[in-house]
């Protein structure tokens, strides 16, 4: 299928490693341009210089997004050098355990800025030119809005104000005919996950056990499968879907996990 996404300048944020990175790879692979949005300079030129020396294009700009001006800078950036914006995919973010019992006022703003507040200053800022190009946005979401997960209260705040800025945008942007979604993650493999799941006792075990009640298939979610979908809601191939927040977890969050063992 023709994606239609050729030529398209599309900012991914969080796009140098984990499933931003996916992201930025299988729009480079769909002849799009993607721009690597991150905080670390190096990772962004890394796989910048990858995609191109594989005979594709792409772009970086380094930004710590939870600087409210960052977001704007990124967005000023983009249009000095191409003079548009085609889509917008919001990623960047990190489950940084500020829980309820033992969190404080302080961590708690500081992690709704690090996970939701450039979500929506990036589309503040970049909407001039969504509404010229009628581009779409996708917001990155976790299943920790849904499900919950235990101390850490921030993220799961911050994708609960993700998931309801997707129906919200959705509904202010249709006379734009701009296309707002959410993919939403629940287990997927990535250099994060790994980090986090090494500082268990018993890793391998864990991870075993976790896998074990994903429904489809009993395995992690693969960060190209996110990007699949992803570049499917940037695409005008779903040019009647919005305000949809869509699950690619092989069922997890709302399978009965007794179906992994049966």
């Amino acid at each position: 299928m023709n994606l239609e996404l050729s030529d398209k300048v599309i900012i991914v944020t969080g796009g140098a490693k984990g499933i931003g990175a996916g992201i930025v790879k299988l729009l480079a692979a769909e002849s799009a341009i993607p721009i690597i949005v991150g905080r670390n300079e190096a990772d962004n030129i890394g796989l910048m210089n990858e995609i191109i020396s594989s005979g594709g294009r792409a772009w970086q700009y380094t930004a710590e997004l939870s600087d409210p001006q960052a977001s704007q800078q990124a967005i000023d950036a983009v249009i000095e050098k191409y003079h548009r914006i085609d889509g917008l995919v919001n990623n960047a973010g990190v489950n940084d355990g500020v829980g309820l019992e033992n969190g404080n006022y302080e961590g708690f703003m500081q992690s709704i800025h690090r996970n939701l507040v450039h979500y929506y200053l990036l589309a503040h800022h970049a909407l001039p030119f969504l509404i010229a190009s009628k581009g779409s946005i996708v917001n990155i979401s976790s299943k920790t809005a849904e499900t919950g997960q235990g101390n850490t209260s921030a993220y799961a705040a911050a994708n609960g104000g993700r998931n309801a800025l997707t129906r919200e945008w959705a509904v202010e942007l249709l006379k734009y005919q701009i296309r707002v979604n959410a993919v939403v993650v629940a287990e997927c493999m990535t250099p994060q996950y790994e980090k986090w799941i090494k500082t268990l006792e018993n890793p391998e075990l864990k991870l075993k056990d976790i896998t074990s009640k994903i429904p489809l298939e009993q395995r992690m979610t693969t960060a190209k499968e996110i990007a699949n979908m992803v570049a499917f809601l940037l695409s005008s191939v779903s040019s009647h879907t919005t305000g949809q927040i869509i699950h690619v977890d092989g069922g997890y969050v709302h399978l009965d996990r007794a179906l992994a063992n049966a």
